[in-house]
């Protein structure tokens, strides 16, 4: 049986990382599970965790009255859902809910924010994994908006 070190260490975003920096991780991390249907996170709640993906799909939504329920977008095996616990006030911006039973490593948001004030080095190296994925996030963003509003300057 793997360890959260080992299941971290296969997933793109804690990738090359040393073995002690993902044991500092993972100390802040438990397996998890949810079942199709249920919330992973609510808007609005505290921003405690976040979740990396081991298999499954979850949908991240806002709701957009009167339109209801949009999809932002869908993350897979391999994906972080949840920046949120990184910057104050730490409350979820969005919604996510389970497409299909999800497996994933919950890690605990505060103890994570504990451990980069007590080794900035590696607070650094943490939050410049999670700006690249923020940019990956915004590009992607982009890209879906070009394809739903098309040229605008025509």
């Amino acid at each position: 049986m793997k360890s959260i070190a080992d299941l971290l260490a296969e997933q793109p975003t804690f990738a090359g990382l040393p073995m002690d920096a993902l044991e500092l991780i993972a100390g802040c991390g438990v397996n998890t599970g949810f079942e199709a249907g249920q919330y992973l996170l609510r808007e609005g709640d505290p921003a405690d965790s976040f979740f990396v993906l081991r298999s499954g799909r979850v949908a991240l939504e806002m709701s957009a009255p009167p339109r209801g329920v949009l999809v932002i977008e869908t993350f897979g095996g391999g994906d972080v859902v949840g920046w949120s616990w990184l910057f104050p006030p730490y409350r979820w911006h969005f919604d996510a809910v389970a497409l299909e039973p999800v497996r994933a490593v919950a890690l605990d948001g505060a103890c994570l924010r504990g451990k980069c004030e007590e080794d900035p080095t590696f607070g650094f190296e943490l939050t410049r994994r999670f700006a690249h994925l923020l940019v990956g996030r915004l590009q992607a963003t982009r890209v879906r908006l070009l394809d739903l509003y098309g040229d605008v300057a025509s």
